[in-house]
């Protein structure tokens, strides 16, 4: 197998591959007075199966818009160069949060990611922890891998739970109690404790946040809040409150992906939350993070993504 990083991701592309053992294949990108591009593999790839790494979060200097689109036009090169099979690691997956419609004439925008990753010859689309995996597995007629990163923050979390005298995993929306709990069921065996689940009722629209229903018992307890992503960060600082104003001892929050907007900050400096973990899924995370920078650890990620590339072979 040859892996290759396309620019804006290589770093990460480096670590999968210290993790797999391998060396990042060549391949040469152009950029063009008008902002077009030109990118093309700089060694043979017929008849093997290549992997590109592009974690599809937009970054400064570059947007989501330009990496997705580098990624389809790279993989359609190795296509007609002769590869066998093209696998996209896309640790971050662009537009996964909108897979449904929920107004009148809304677009499905994993669907239409799924088509364009179709029509370049993309066999296989691995990713973590998308955002939902039935509308994921649905939206894609190739090859799908969804790999979890609750192993990762289970060892993470390890020494708290099973120093802590209660530990509860909080989901910050009843949508995520069936993730919530695969996470404790691995904390719970990491730490020899038990671990509970308790979950916050959350209804999102047009950008506001309501519902007030808390569901289990934190008091006395060190609480972890877990999600696929953070933005605003404002979900998980409503979740953060609601914990310690039934007793919780010390809140953290986890999600695989720091996406952190701008306003991030805001809610992160917040004392309700004691600390912030996410994983190296989107690119310039730690730069995103920088205003509670005391408080974020990074975990990294790619050991789970080398497995589930091994797995395919």
């Amino acid at each position: 197998m040859k892996l290759f990083g396309i620019q804006a991701s290589r770093a990460g592309a480096e670590r999968l591959a210290r993790a797999l053992g391998l060396k990042l294949a060549r391949q040469e990108e152009r950029e063009f007075e008008d902002g077009e591009f030109k990118i093309r593999p700089l060694e043979s790839v017929r008849r093997q199966r290549v992997a590109i790494y592009q974690s599809l979060s937009g970054q400064e200097g570059i947007s989501v818009n330009d990496k997705l689109m580098r990624a389809l036009v790279f993989a359609g090169a190795l296509k007609d160069a002769g590869a066998q099979e093209t696998v996209l690691v896309a640790p971050y997956l662009a537009f996964a949060r909108k897979d449904k419609r929920t107004k009148a004439r809304d677009p499905i925008s994993t669907r239409y990611v799924a088509q364009m990753c179709e029509a370049v010859g993309i066999d296989t689309v691995i990713t973590m922890d998308v955002h939902n995996v039935a509308a994921f597995e649905n939206a894609f007629r190739c090859g799908t891998r969804n790999v979890e990163a609750a192993p990762v923050f289970a060892e993470h979390f390890r020494a708290l739970a099973a120093s802590a005298t209660r530990a509860v995993v909080v989901s910050p929306d009843a949508g995520g109690v069936a993730r919530a709990r695969r996470f404790a069921d691995l904390l719970a065996v990491c730490s020899e404790r038990t671990v509970d689940v308790a979950f916050v009722e959350k209804h999102r629209s047009e950008g506001q946040v309501t519902g007030g229903l808390f569901a289990g018992e934190v008091e006395d307890a060190a609480v972890i809040i877990i999600d696929d992503m953070i933005s605003g960060g404002t979900t998980m600082l409503r979740a953060a409150t609601m914990c310690l104003e039934r007793g919780a001892s010390h809140v953290h929050a986890a999600a695989t992906h720091g996406v952190f907007a701008a306003h991030a900050g805001e809610a992160f400096t917040d004392p309700a939350i004691a600390s912030v973990v996410v994983t190296d899924s989107v690119c310039d995370v730690l730069a995103r993070g920088h205003a509670f920078a005391d408080k974020l650890v990074v975990l990294e990620s790619t050991g789970q993504l080398a497995a589930a590339l091994e797995k395919l072979a």
